[in-house]
Order: C-alpha cells, then structure tokens, then sequence
C-alpha cells in the first residue's frame, strides 16, 4: 500500500547503529495527519488524498477554509497537502496518519522547499568564475561580463543563466533511507539531508513524485 505524511523537519543530529557507525541523519516531527478530502477519479478527474497538518487557532482560520473542514468534520489544520495513490479505497476522511505508518528500512522520496537566498549574483547563483583583476575589469570582476547578444537577435536568448532570485524553491530528494521511527513521539529519523531550513514543512512518501500541493 502506497504511503504518505506530512511533517517538519526539526534538525540534523547523529546516531549509531548496531555495529557502532555513525549515521547522520535528519529528525522530522511526521504527524499526525488527519485526512481531510478524498479525491476520486469520477469526481476530481484523479485520484488523491489530501492531509492535514499542524493545528490551525479557530480565530486564525479563514471563513472559506473553515467550512472545508467543517464538511469533513475535523480541527482546522495549518498544512495542506494532497498526496496522489492509485488506490484510496481504504482511505476515508476523518482517518488519522501517525509516524508508525513508516518502519525503520523503507525507503522514501522527501520534498521540501529549499533556503531561501535573497537576490544572488552570477557566481554565487550558478558557479560561475570571476574576471581576471588583472587589467581591464576595473570594479566588475564579479558581474556576468558581455551577453553576447548584438544586433542579431538584439536580444537576451531565454535561459540565459544570470543574476536574480536563489533558493525558496520545490526540491525532491529521492531514495532516502529511514533509520529509525520513535511512534510515541511523532518522529523519523532520515538518513542524510533534507531541503529546506529547520521547521519547514516536508512531504514524505513511497510516490512523492506524484505528490502535489493542496
């Protein structure tokens, strides 16, 4: 059965396994989730679940999201996230998802969003090198240089690689490893690193790729 939870992601730390390594590892705070929609193919045109996460205060919760969870009879939730499975036969609204629903072992795909840097210049956004300081360059030795584009096309081509917004994006890390399960305290512990700053909310499942915002 295909699997899926909403969490955050806490901090990296280390722990050792049965022979004594040292396993790094990424500590996510994984539910509960509660489901809050079912989606069907003859309804929604595809076939999906989507979770709830984190509780929402009644006075902070808008008019129109409060009715969509006053139809699925369940506490505001801050987080929103659909998590598209082939087969949700089983799966009804009111259900809750906890951090057991993994096991030390399984594998999981894990989107997150990445840091967010701000405006970057060209060499800190795509690797590139510097002017030489030598002559010539005066105070621009860290600017893109010359485009390239004169009178044909007397334009910048599209894709130009070039300075501008850096981070705060969609990233999926897949294939990684879950090390260990603490169910009584909401917790997985994920071997290497995951996007996005400590506290940001992450998607883990067996199908992330398929996984969507809600």
């Amino acid at each position: 059965m295909q699997k899926g939870i909403i969490g955050k992601k806490m901090g990296m730390t280390q722990i050792f396994d049965e022979k004594g390594n040292v396993v790094p590892v990424t500590v996510i705070e994984a539910g509960p989730c509660v489901v809050v929609q079912k989606k069907t193919v003859e309804n929604d045109g595809y076939a999906a679940v989507q979770y709830g996460f984190g509780d929402l205060p009644l006075k902070q919760t808008k008019k129109p999201i409060k009715g969509h969870f006053d139809k699925a009879d369940v506490a505001p939730k801050r987080t929103l996230r659909e998590f598209r499975f082939d087969n949700i036969d089983d799966v009804n609204v009111g259900d809750v998802v906890k951090a057991d629903v993994f096991a030390a072992g399984d594998h999981v795909d894990v989107v997150g969003t990445s840091k967010g840097k701000g405006y970057a210049g060209v060499i800190k956004r795509w690797n590139h090198r510097r002017l030489k300081e030598s002559h010539g360059t005066g105070p621009v030795a860290r600017h893109a240089g010359s485009l390239g584009a004169c009178s044909s096309p007397s334009r910048v081509y599209k894709g130009m690689k070039g300075a501008g917004h850096l981070g705060a994006e969609r990233v999926t890390v897949q294939n990684l490893l879950i090390v260990k399960v603490d169910a009584e305290n909401n917790l997985i512990a994920v071997r290497g690193a995951v996007p996005g700053p400590n506290g940001g909310v992450v998607m883990l499942s067996d199908t992330v790729k398929k996984a969507v915002k809600g």
